[in-house]
């Protein structure tokens, strides 16, 4: 397609922000990097960083030993160290370091993966889609040569291969990974040091937390050697020093239509937020019941809080009538861009208005999406996906859901639905905890959808949602992983004949969450197709001069050591230790029962005077982040590690959305500080010297 002029390209570019983009790694933006600070990171440095770099599933971590140690956040690992903990050991609370390396605590379940391998199957996947098919037949063509590539290179290679979407699908990548599944707890501090302030410093500056954890990959049983890991600094930052940060970014939609936009600023965030008050009104009230039971959901409850807050601001961003403006022009723009070239004008003219008619059938969805499903029920949530592979994989693999065609996938799903029992967050189910869950969640369904829903008549009948919960927690196997191993392995025949009454119950219920299923996904495929449409009319216009939204695939973004206005002055770039102690003085130290967010553990006062309190803790750098790349590794120049980011600032959250250079910041823990507390906290002599070894 005829692309515009230079001047026409420059005029009608959108505004790209000084920092904005999280870059993949086949589209660098070298060009910039060299006209703004002479930097041109050659070859050899960006397959180092992004081979040392891995993806824990929702966070990022990176190895910073040559015997695996990776680093990443504490927040990241708070739900493993939560499982490994009991009452009598409470490892969330006091911390842990292990002094050997047998004293290095396993974690079940935990995987973590480096990518190794991409490839760009955007034309095979194009030409398997023929002209003139339906949204969800060209849903269904695409699905099925993904899945077939995927098959082909897992056989040839050796790694294990994800499809990965990019400009809301104008691209497509197979991206392929080393698998590592035995990971094993080194170190982590107190959480009082690590979520120091609680919810209420959370996504706020200055900051003053010491969010990390370490643990160790192995492979044979072996410490695993990376042929790749990032050296720690010596040199350390400051002011004005570019960084870089290298990561796993969850979601933006900055690419979204401005009808989207409406849809989650109306909709779609406050539907979440009204979720996640729920929830944390429900862990509370369980966390009332002793304080065993507090600790047990301490974590969760910072998980929702911390959803929530981002969720916050995102929806405050949205709300911004000039920002919104900025976007509404922008989308006007490409519009007539479209409009004016007659290719373009048939394949994309009205899918901006094809978008915003599957928005209204979503939004007649909504409730359902919500309540029709496993009603907060971890067990039942076992159930209802036992149930769905033995229906789909009974089916020919043409007529299977999407996720149930592909070897390597069901291979995954078998494995995660044999092994063991993971809850909210990671956390391993407790009977009572989910009692109360299943029962709130019982409750909620009959109230927005009715008495009368299906949905609702199936499961509670004419009995309580109390009653209901109970008996079905109190009288289901499913907590036993051979239970479920069975029911895998026995396929649609144990399945139909098991007396489990949560299979039982998911069984009548699987026809109804499949209709709902299938109306969801009649809405995906319109939104899917035609938001890639959009993207391929934007390709055509601006070319790739803007970065993709984040997808959870590996990105790179940079940005200087930097200060921002708020609160009428400026904030500083660094904090340190002797911040941490002002502040847990200024509420009065741990004398301060009403505000114990700011409280200390002892061992931290008993050393207060073997510290360099002047020790830079965190740092706020204009680098472009969003949730999911916490934990990535903060890299120099050199290619070496300087931090470890683990937050945004509360200005910046707006950031799903839009990019605001003069507030938006990311915070990260300073590597120096991490190197203070192992050395004169923590007694761990041996992991400074592996972490500073050449």
């Amino acid at each position: 397609m005829r692309r515009l002029s230079a001047l026409a390209l420059m005029l009608a570019l959108p505004a790209l922000r000084a920092e904005e983009g999280m870059w993949t790694f086949d589209n660098l933006p070298l060009k910039q990097l060299k006209q703004k600070y002479a930097f041109e990171p050659s070859k050899d440095w960006i397959d180092h960083v992004r081979l040392s770099t891995l993806t824990l599933g929702g966070c990022t971590g990176s190895f910073v030993s040559g015997d695996g140690l990776v680093l990443t956040n504490h927040h990241c690992t708070r739900g493993s160290i939560q499982r490994l903990s009991t009452k009598e050991r409470d490892l969330v609370k006091n911390g842990f370091v292990a002094m050997t390396r047998d004293q290095e605590l396993k974690i079940p379940g935990l995987t973590y993966r480096t990518l190794m391998a991409m490839e760009n199957v955007t034309e095979r996947v194009a030409k398997a889609v023929p002209a003139g098919l339906s949204e969800k037949q060209a849903a269904e063509a695409r699905a099925k040569e993904l899945d077939a590539i995927k098959a082909e290179l897992e056989k040839a290679g050796g790694l294990t291969y994800d499809a990965v979407n990019l400009y809301q699908g104008g691209e497509t990548w197979m991206y392929g990974f080393k698998v590592f599944k035995d990971v094993r707890l080194v170190a982590a501090p107190e959480i009082a040091v690590a979520a120091f302030g609680g919810d209420y410093d959370n996504f706020t500056y200055p900051r003053h937390d010491l969010d990390f954890s370490l643990v160790r990959v192995y492979e044979n049983d072996k410490p695993y050697n990376p042929p790749h890991h990032l050296t720690w600094s010596t040199e350390g930052l400051k002011t004005g020093d570019l960084t870089f940060v290298v990561g796993h970014p969850g979601r933006t939609s900055r690419l979204q239509t401005f009808a989207q936009m409406k849809y989650d600023r109306d909709l779609g965030i406050p539907a979440y937020l009204k979720n996640a008050d729920r929830t944390r009104g429900i862990l509370e009230e369980y966390g009332k019941r002793s304080p065993e039971h507090a600790r047990q959901v301490q974590t969760l409850i910072l998980g929702v809080n911390n959803g929530a807050k981002a969720n916050e601001g995102s929806l405050a961003g949205l709300k911004d009538p000039e920002a919104m403006k900025r976007i509404e022009a922008d989308e006007k723009a490409l519009k007539a861009a479209v409009a004016k070239n007659p290719k373009l004008a048939a394949t994309t003219g009205q899918s901006w208005a094809k978008i915003e008619q599957a928005l209204k059938t979503q939004a007649g969805l909504i409730k359902e999406t919500q309540y029709v499903g496993s009603a907060r029920s971890t067990t039942l949530g076992q159930a209802l996906a036992l149930v769905r592979l033995a229906e789909q994989l009974a089916l020919p693999v043409e007529k299977r859901l999407t996720e149930y065609r592909s070897e390597s996938g069901l291979k995954t799903l078998k494995t995660r639905l044999a092994g063991p029992a993971m809850g909210m967050m990671g956390q391993a189910p407790n009977p009572e905890q989910e009692v109360l869950l299943f029962t709130r969640g019982l409750e909620d369904a009959a109230k927005e959808l009715g008495s009368k829903h299906s949905f609702v008549v199936t499961i509670l009948g004419s009995r309580k949602p109390a009653e209901v919960a109970k008996a079905l927690v109190e009288g289901t196997k499913l907590g036993d992983p051979a239970v479920r191993k069975a029911l895998v392995e026995g396929g649609a025949k144990a399945v139909a004949e098991s007396t489990d009454p949560m299979v039982q119950l998911a069984r009548k219920l699987e026809p109804t969450l499949l209709a709902l299923r299938k109306k969801q996904d009649g809405v995906k495929a319109i939104l899917d197709e035609h938001g890639a449409r959009i993207a391929k009319a934007r390709f055509a216009v601006y070319g790739k001069t803007l970065p993709p939204d984040a997808t959870g695939s590996l990105r790179i973004t940079y940005g200087a050591v930097a200060t921002y206005p708020a609160n009428g002055t400026l904030q500083q770039p660094f904090t340190t230790y002797l911040g941490l102690y002002d502040r847990h003085l200024g509420w009065g130290g741990n004398a301060a029962k009403d505000h114990t967010d700011w409280n200390l553990p002892q061992r931290w006062l008993d050393r207060m005077g073997q510290l360099d309190l002047k020790t830079p803790l965190n740092f706020s750098h204009a680098v472009d982040t969003t949730g999911g790349n916490s934990g990535s590794p903060v890299v120099n120049r050199k290619g070496e590690l300087v931090g470890l980011l683990f937050d945004g600032n509360i200005e910046g959250n707006a950031g799903r959305y839009f990019y605001d250079e003069k507030v938006n910041r990311s915070v990260s823990v300073d590597a120096r500080a991490i190197l203070e507390a192992l050395a004169k906290v923590y007694d761990a002599p041996h992991l400074v010297a592996e972490l500073t070894a050449k």
